[in-house]
C-alpha cells in the first residue's frame, strides 16, 4: 500500500532509480559534487528559470542594483512601488550571479573561498533581500506569484545541493497533485455535458503527459519525446468537441462557448504549472471552483 511507503523511499521501477514523495514516484537525477562552480551553475539556471516565467521587465543587470533600490524607495504610490520592489529583486538575484561567477574565477585559479568570505556573505545577502521582496512578483500570467521560484536560488545558495535536489522532489509532487486536482475537475465538469461528452480520455493523457514533463529535467535525453507528447496531449484535450450536439438556442451557445474558455483556461493553467515544476494553489483551488460553479449553471439550464 502506498499509504505504508515512508516519504524519501528511493526504488528501482521499470531500470530508473525513483524517489516516493506525496503518494507519487518520482524521477531522481544525479546531485552534482557540492562545489563553488557547481552552485554557480545552479543558481544561474534557476535565476533563468525565474526570469522565463515571472512577470516582464524584472530582469535588471546587477550592475543597476543601486539605481534600483533609489528608484524603489523614492516611490510612493503603492502600485508603482510594487512593480519597482519587483525589478529590485531581479537586480539583487543579478548581483549576487555576478558575485558567484567572480568567486568561481578567484578558485580556479587557487584561490580558496571559505564560506565565511565577504563577497560569500554578500551573496546571501542579496539572495535573502530578493527573497522577501519576491512576495511582489507575479506570474507572468498575472495570476499570483510563485515564492517556490524565488526562494530555490538562496536555497541552492544556503544548504548542501543534496538537501537542495531532495527538497526540489518534494516540490515536484506538490505540482504533480496540483495538475490532477485541475484535470479532474475538469473531466467532472464537462463529460457529462453533451458537448463535451468523451473528453476525459484527452483529460487524462494530458494530466499523465504534464506530470512526466514536471518531472523531467530539459538536459534529459527523454526530452524531445517528452516535450513533444506534452503539447501534443493538450492540443487533443482543448481541440475535443462534438459539435453535432451543439444547441440551437443562443443563451445555451453563449454557455458552451463558456466551457470551451474554461477548458482553455485549465490548459493554459496546467502549463504554467508544468513549465515552473512549482505548485499554483491559489490559482488552482480558484479554477476548481470557476468548474464548480460552471457545471451548476449547467445543471440549472438543463433542469
Amino acid at each position: 500500500m502506498e499509504n505504508d511507503i515512508p516519504e524519501g523511499t528511493r526504488q528501482i521501477i521499470d531500470g530508473r532509480e525513483r524517489v516516493f514523495y506525496s503518494g507519487y514516484w518520482l524521477k531522481t537525477y544525479a546531485v552534482p559534487e557540492d562545489t563553488l562552480q557547481a552552485k554557480r551553475k545552479l543558481i544561474g539556471a534557476l535565476t533563468r528559470r525565474l526570469f522565463n516565467h515571472v512577470e516582464h521587465g524584472l530582469n535588471i543587470p546587477g550592475s543597476r542594483l543601486n539605481e534600483a533600490r533609489q528608484s524603489y524607495e523614492a516611490e510612493t504610490d503603492t502600485d508603482r512601488r510594487r512593480v519597482k520592489g519587483a525589478m529590485l529583486a531581479g537586480a539583487l538575484f543579478n548581483r549576487a550571479a555576478d558575485i558567484f561567477t567572480k568567486l568561481v574565477e578567484l578558485q580556479s585559479v587557487g584561490i580558496e573561498i571559505q564560506s565565511d568570505n565577504a563577497l560569500m556573505r554578500e551573496c546571501g545577502r542579496c539572495l535573502q533581500e530578493a527573497l522577501g521582496l519576491g512576495r511582489l512578483v507575479l506570474h507572468r500570467s498575472g495570476e499570483e506569484g510563485i515564492d517556490e521560484l524565488w526562494g530555490e536560488p538562496f536555497k541552492a545558495f544556503s544548504i548542501p545541493l543534496e538537501d537542495f535536489y531532495e527538497s526540489r522532489y518534494i516540490k515536484i509532487a506538490l505540482t504533480l497533485r496540483d495538475i490532477d486536482r485541475i484535470t479532474e475537475a475538469i473531466s467532472a465538469s464537462f463529460e457529462p455535458l453533451p458537448c463535451f461528452t468523451g473528453i476525459t480520455p484527452h483529460v487524462m493523457a494530458f494530466a499523465e503527459a504534464a506530470k512526466v514533463k514536471t518531472e523531467t529535467l530539459r538536459t534529459d535525453p527523454d526530452i524531445f519525446d517528452v516535450w513533444t507528447s506534452f503539447v501534443t496531449a493538450s492540443e487533443r484535450m482543448y481541440n475535443h468537441f462534438n459539435a453535432n450536439a451543439m444547441p440551437d438556442n443562443s443563451e445555451a451557445q453563449h454557455l458552451v462557448a463558456d466551457g470551451r474558455h474554461l477548458i482553455q483556461q485549465g490548459r493554459d493553467l496546467i502549463s504554467y504549472i508544468t513549465r515552473a515544476r512549482t505548485p499554483m494553489p491559489k490559482s488552482t483551488q480558484e479554477y476548481i471552483e470557476r468548474c464548480q460553479a460552471y457545471a451548476e449553471r449547467c445543471a440549472r439550464r438543463s433542469a
